[in-house]
Protein backbone atom coordinates (compact mmCIF):
# COMPACT_ATOMS: atom_id res chain seq x y z
CA UNK A 1 0.00 0.00 0.00
CA UNK A 2 1.36 3.41 -1.01
CA UNK A 3 1.62 5.82 1.93
CA UNK A 4 1.08 9.52 1.27
CA UNK A 5 1.67 12.25 3.84
CA UNK A 6 -0.50 15.37 3.93
CA UNK A 7 2.11 17.78 5.26
CA UNK A 8 0.91 20.96 6.99
CA UNK A 9 3.60 23.56 6.32
CA UNK A 10 2.46 26.42 8.57
CA UNK A 11 3.07 26.52 12.32
CA UNK A 12 1.57 29.93 13.16
CA UNK A 13 -0.78 30.09 16.16
CA UNK A 14 -3.65 31.43 14.06
CA UNK A 15 -3.09 29.50 10.87
CA UNK A 16 -5.35 28.62 7.98
CA UNK A 17 -3.13 25.70 7.14
CA UNK A 18 -4.70 23.24 9.58
CA UNK A 19 -8.17 23.72 8.09
CA UNK A 20 -6.80 23.35 4.57
CA UNK A 21 -4.80 20.27 5.51
CA UNK A 22 -7.80 18.70 7.26
CA UNK A 23 -9.89 19.23 4.12
CA UNK A 24 -7.10 17.80 1.98
CA UNK A 25 -6.82 14.71 4.15
CA UNK A 26 -10.56 14.10 4.39
CA UNK A 27 -11.04 14.64 0.66
CA UNK A 28 -8.06 12.45 -0.21
CA UNK A 29 -9.53 9.59 1.79
CA UNK A 30 -12.78 10.02 -0.13
CA UNK A 31 -11.60 10.62 -3.72
CA UNK A 32 -7.99 9.44 -3.75
CA UNK A 33 -6.79 6.14 -5.23
CA UNK A 34 -8.06 3.18 -3.21
CA UNK A 35 -4.64 1.51 -3.17
CA UNK A 36 -3.10 4.35 -1.16
CA UNK A 37 -3.34 5.51 2.43
CA UNK A 38 -3.32 9.18 3.41
CA UNK A 39 -2.00 10.39 6.77
CA UNK A 40 -1.44 13.74 8.47
CA UNK A 41 2.07 15.10 9.02
CA UNK A 42 2.05 18.46 10.82
CA UNK A 43 5.25 20.48 11.17
CA UNK A 44 3.84 22.10 14.31
CA UNK A 45 4.12 18.74 16.10
CA UNK A 46 7.89 18.59 15.68
CA UNK A 47 9.11 21.96 16.98
CA UNK A 48 12.24 21.92 14.85
CA UNK A 49 14.72 24.68 15.72
CA UNK A 50 16.50 26.64 13.03
CA UNK A 51 18.68 24.06 11.30
CA UNK A 52 21.35 23.11 13.82
CA UNK A 53 22.89 19.93 12.44
CA UNK A 54 26.69 20.24 12.20
CA UNK A 55 26.86 18.45 8.84
CA UNK A 56 24.80 18.78 5.64
CA UNK A 57 21.92 16.32 5.41
CA UNK A 58 23.43 14.70 2.30
CA UNK A 59 26.35 13.50 4.44
CA UNK A 60 23.97 11.22 6.34
CA UNK A 61 25.29 12.25 9.77
CA UNK A 62 22.70 13.13 12.43
CA UNK A 63 23.57 14.69 15.79
CA UNK A 64 20.20 15.60 17.33
CA UNK A 65 17.16 13.68 18.52
CA UNK A 66 14.74 16.17 16.96
CA UNK A 67 16.32 15.45 13.59
CA UNK A 68 16.00 11.70 14.09
CA UNK A 69 12.33 12.07 15.02
CA UNK A 70 11.63 14.18 11.92
CA UNK A 71 13.67 11.81 9.74
CA UNK A 72 11.74 8.75 10.90
CA UNK A 73 8.40 10.47 10.26
CA UNK A 74 9.30 11.58 6.73
CA UNK A 75 11.12 8.40 5.69
CA UNK A 76 8.06 6.22 6.22
CA UNK A 77 6.12 7.76 3.34
CA UNK A 78 6.21 7.12 -0.40
CA UNK A 79 4.97 10.57 -1.39
CA UNK A 80 3.89 13.92 0.00
CA UNK A 81 1.24 16.57 -0.47
CA UNK A 82 2.69 19.85 0.78
CA UNK A 83 -0.10 22.10 2.11
CA UNK A 84 1.59 25.47 2.09
CA UNK A 85 0.88 29.17 2.36
CA UNK A 86 2.88 31.83 0.57
CA UNK A 87 4.79 34.33 2.70
CA UNK A 88 6.15 37.45 0.97
CA UNK A 89 6.20 35.82 -2.48
CA UNK A 90 7.96 32.72 -1.16
CA UNK A 91 8.18 29.52 0.84
CA UNK A 92 7.41 29.74 4.57
CA UNK A 93 10.71 29.73 6.45
CA UNK A 94 9.57 26.91 8.73
CA UNK A 95 8.91 24.65 5.74
CA UNK A 96 12.24 25.35 4.02
CA UNK A 97 13.98 24.78 7.35
CA UNK A 98 12.24 21.43 7.84
CA UNK A 99 12.95 20.31 4.28
CA UNK A 100 16.64 21.18 4.63
CA UNK A 101 17.05 19.00 7.71
CA UNK A 102 16.84 15.92 5.47
CA UNK A 103 18.04 14.63 2.13
CA UNK A 104 17.86 10.88 1.53
CA UNK A 105 14.45 10.65 3.18
CA UNK A 106 12.99 12.69 0.28
CA UNK A 107 14.83 10.93 -2.54
CA UNK A 108 13.01 9.11 -5.34
CA UNK A 109 9.55 9.91 -4.07
CA UNK A 110 6.73 12.09 -5.43
CA UNK A 111 5.39 15.45 -4.31
CA UNK A 112 2.22 17.42 -4.95
CA UNK A 113 1.16 20.85 -3.75
CA UNK A 114 -1.95 22.40 -2.22
CA UNK A 115 -1.28 26.11 -1.82
CA UNK A 116 -3.20 29.05 -0.44
CA UNK A 117 -2.73 32.79 -0.16
CA UNK A 118 -3.86 36.13 -1.52
CA UNK A 119 -2.55 35.00 -4.91
CA UNK A 120 -3.16 31.32 -4.32
CA UNK A 121 0.32 30.51 -3.02
CA UNK A 122 1.61 29.82 -6.53
CA UNK A 123 4.94 31.61 -6.05
CA UNK A 124 5.76 29.55 -2.97
CA UNK A 125 5.12 26.39 -4.97
CA UNK A 126 7.34 27.53 -7.84
CA UNK A 127 10.18 27.83 -5.34
CA UNK A 128 9.34 24.45 -3.82
CA UNK A 129 9.49 22.81 -7.23
CA UNK A 130 13.10 23.97 -7.59
CA UNK A 131 13.97 22.59 -4.17
CA UNK A 132 12.18 19.32 -4.95
CA UNK A 133 14.38 18.79 -8.01
CA UNK A 134 17.54 19.03 -5.89
CA UNK A 135 16.08 16.53 -3.40
CA UNK A 136 15.19 14.04 -6.17
CA UNK A 137 11.49 14.53 -5.49
CA UNK A 138 9.32 14.09 -8.57
CA UNK A 139 6.76 16.91 -8.46
CA UNK A 140 3.46 16.38 -10.23
CA UNK A 141 1.97 19.00 -12.52
CA UNK A 142 -1.55 19.33 -11.09
CA UNK A 143 -1.84 21.76 -8.18
CA UNK A 144 -4.68 22.88 -5.92
CA UNK A 145 -4.65 26.69 -5.75
CA UNK A 146 -6.76 28.29 -3.01
CA UNK A 147 -7.44 31.99 -2.55
CA UNK A 148 -7.79 33.44 0.94
CA UNK A 149 -10.44 35.86 -0.34
CA UNK A 150 -12.70 33.51 -2.30
CA UNK A 151 -12.15 30.13 -0.62
CA UNK A 152 -12.74 31.35 2.93
CA UNK A 153 -15.98 32.72 4.37
CA UNK A 154 -15.72 35.74 6.67
CA UNK A 155 -19.46 36.32 7.09
CA UNK A 156 -20.19 37.89 10.47
CA UNK A 157 -16.53 37.94 11.47
CA UNK A 158 -14.50 40.97 12.50
CA UNK A 159 -11.92 40.99 9.74
CA UNK A 160 -9.85 43.63 11.59
CA UNK A 161 -9.13 41.02 14.28
CA UNK A 162 -5.72 39.48 13.46
CA UNK A 163 -6.80 36.14 14.93
CA UNK A 164 -9.63 35.74 12.42
CA UNK A 165 -8.81 33.19 9.75
CA UNK A 166 -12.28 32.69 8.28
CA UNK A 167 -14.18 29.49 7.67
CA UNK A 168 -12.56 27.37 4.97
CA UNK A 169 -15.16 26.96 2.23
CA UNK A 170 -13.40 25.81 -0.94
CA UNK A 171 -15.06 26.01 -4.33
CA UNK A 172 -16.23 22.65 -5.65
CA UNK A 173 -13.70 22.57 -8.50
CA UNK A 174 -10.89 22.14 -5.98
CA UNK A 175 -12.07 18.63 -5.17
CA UNK A 176 -11.62 17.64 -8.81
CA UNK A 177 -8.17 19.25 -8.87
CA UNK A 178 -7.17 17.36 -5.74
CA UNK A 179 -8.41 14.05 -7.16
CA UNK A 180 -6.29 14.60 -10.28
CA UNK A 181 -3.28 15.60 -8.19
CA UNK A 182 -3.60 12.44 -6.08
CA UNK A 183 -3.93 10.20 -9.12
CA UNK A 184 -0.69 11.63 -10.50
CA UNK A 185 1.05 11.53 -7.13
CA UNK A 186 0.21 7.93 -6.31
CA UNK A 187 1.10 6.80 -9.85
CA UNK A 188 4.53 8.42 -9.59
CA UNK A 189 5.05 7.17 -6.02
CA UNK A 190 4.39 3.61 -7.17
CA UNK A 191 6.52 3.99 -10.29
CA UNK A 192 9.48 5.17 -8.21
CA UNK A 193 9.27 2.25 -5.75
CA UNK A 194 11.82 0.13 -7.68
CA UNK A 195 14.19 3.12 -7.78
CA UNK A 196 13.90 3.49 -4.00
CA UNK A 197 14.48 -0.22 -3.54
CA UNK A 198 17.60 -0.14 -5.72
CA UNK A 199 18.97 2.88 -3.85
CA UNK A 200 18.34 1.16 -0.52
CA UNK A 201 20.21 -1.96 -1.65
CA UNK A 202 23.37 -0.05 -2.48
Amino acid sequence: MTRIAILTASTRTHRRGKAVADWTLETARRVGPVDATFEALDLAAFGLPVLDEPAPAAWGLVAHDHTRRWSEAVAGFDGYVFVTPEYNHGVPGVLKNAVDYLFYEWNDKAAGFVSYGVNGGVRAVEQLRQTAAELKLADVRTQVVLNTYTDFDYTGLDVTDPTVTGLFSPAGRHTDDLAQLLDELVTWSRALAPVRALAGAR
